[in-house]
């Protein structure tokens, strides 16, 4: 689930080579943030029956407890309708949110289990947000959902994974009140050599479902996109691996016209960054053609939709692209995955898009995180035209002052990148957990003549286990600099 990636980039290259693909920044018809003093994100995002949006997410600034599920509403301009947050005192985040054919809304995501893990949680609200029912499912210590899409007999079926050093794929279909109808595991079954998890499930046109994740030996250092096809019992149909070597992962999948399935999330051989991967396959998951996207640093695809003219569009983070460190990375394709244009928007140093929703009338909702003032982190909410093209007159906020460490993305499920300044004139960053504990320990090159390293961490402690989710500092050894991690 979280990964390390070392990548040795110079900004000064890396510019010269997005000013030669993008003469201008393109800007939106309009964005907006929403947040406090703390941090605050946006995971999903859909257009509702008003024409306006619905967001999930988190707040820390808003929050009972240390963390609250959030669920924000807007109309067409993104102007607030309403907002609640969901959690009661306890750890929370909202994953995935849906408008209900009762137009209402389901979100999932999970819930601390009275400071004994985490379950995966489930809540339905009617249209104004106000909680109508709330389900948990606890079969490990740690279970997550990242997924939910209301199905065609009412219920819910949910992905996400369950276990915490050896993960599986968990999936839950429930009936129109959250009640388990049956659940599926998929991986290793708790073996601990595999680890799998599904970041993304959707419901087929027969009446399946199709989930899309990663599965890796535990500890190789080699992990597969794994796409998984069952029946509407739950029962396996056909599973595929997908990747080369290094590190593979899905975070998005449709099906496609032609019952295929078109999928994004990132592909990486450890030795150049990452690049946004784009995998479409037929009916049997047996692979048509791949495309990545990307340039000399890191870039990757959180979700894909198709469009309206037989097409795709992708949104994720590019490092590679315009002048902040990293910027929500937009790419649109033809039905052969051939780019048509890309984009790039940012209003401060670390911005990307975690969700995109093609609108109405053509146009795209984007929902995501951007690090305001360089302070705290909000949601991101973008609106472009079919086109991704600027608007006349559109004013950019102005860009603030760089820090010396700048982590994307965070908090983080799968991997995080910590970007360091040659100024901080340390070789060792030190990560301690809340209780003051070393967890693990990253050394810097001795490189003089490379202005910024980015060490991306794999979430794993000094023995090579995943850490569970929870609040990480990151210190910079000698020196009174000090970040904080959030792994989910």
């Amino acid at each position: 689930m979280k990964t390390l990636w070392i990548v040795f980039m110079s900004c000064f290259i890396v510019f010269l080579f997005a000013a030669n693909i993008f003469a201008q920044t393109p800007d939106t018809l309009w964005t907006r943030t929403y947040g406090g003093t703390e941090w605050d994100g946006g995971y999903s995002v859909q257009q509702t029956s008003d024409g306006g949006y619905i967001i999930a997410g988190y707040t820390m600034s808003f929050s009972i407890g240390f963390r609250d599920a959030w669920l924000l509403k807007t109309d067409a301009n993104g102007d607030t309708i309403w907002t609640k947050t969901y959690g009661w005192g306890l750890t929370a985040e909202a994953s995935s949110v849906q408008q209900t054919s009762d137009g209402g809304y389901i979100f999932a995501g999970y819930i601390e289990s009275g400071g004994l893990g985490i379950d995966v949680w489930l809540i339905k609200t009617d249209a104004n947000g106000d909680t109508m029912w709330t389900r948990t499912y606890d079969e490990t210590v740690e279970d997550v959902a990242y997924s939910v899409q209301q199905t065609t007999d009412s219920g819910y079926i949910i992905t996400g994974c369950i276990g915490f050093n050896s993960p599986d794929i968990y999936i839950i279909k429930t009936d129109i009140n959250g009640d388990t109808l049956w659940t599926r595991i998929y991986g290793g079954g708790f073996i601990d050599t595999i680890d799998a998890e599904g970041n993304e499930v959707q419901q087929t046109s027969d009446g399946g479902y199709i989930i899309v994740g990663h599965k890796e030996i535990y500890n190789s250092g080699n992990r597969d996109l794994y796409l998984i096809k069952i029946d509407a019992n739950g029962d396996s149909l056909w599973s595929k691996t997908y990747g080369g070597n290094g590190w593979d992962e899905g975070f998005s999948v449709q099906q496609t016209s032609d019952k295929g399935y078109i999928i994004t999330g990132v592909t990486s051989p450890f030795v150049s960054g990452g690049d946004v991967y784009l995998v479409k396959t037929d009916s049997l998951g047996d692979t048509v053609w791949t495309r990545t996207y990307g340039g000399d640093s890191l870039e990757v695809g959180f979700s894909v939709q198709l469009t309206n003219d037989g097409g795709y569009v992708i949104v994720g983070g590019t490092s590679s692209f315009g002048s902040n460190w990293c910027n929500v990375y937009l790419v649109k394709t033809n039905s052969s995955g051939d780019t048509l244009w890309t984009r790039n928007y940012g209003i401060h140093e670390i911005n990307y898009g975690n969700s995109i929703q093609q609108t109405s009338e053509g146009g795209y909702i984007i929902v995501g995180v951007t690090d305001s003032a360089e302070v705290d982190l909000d949601v991101y909410l973008l609106k472009i035209d079919s086109e991704g093209n600027i608007e006349e007159g559109e004013k950019r906020e102005t860009e603030p002052l760089l820090k010396i460490i700048k982590i994307f993305p965070n908090p983080y499920s799968t991997f995080t990148s910590i970007k360091v300044r040659r100024q901080l004139y340390s070789t060792e960053l030190r990560i301690f957990d809340i209780s003051g504990r070393s967890v693990k320990n990253l050394m810097l090159p001795a490189t003089d003549n490379i202005p910024e390293i980015v060490v991306t961490w794999f979430g794993k402690d000094k023995q090579g286990h995943e850490v569970p989710p929870g609040i990480y500092f990151l210190k910079a050894d000698g020196m009174n600099v000090e970040k904080v991690v959030k792994v989910r």
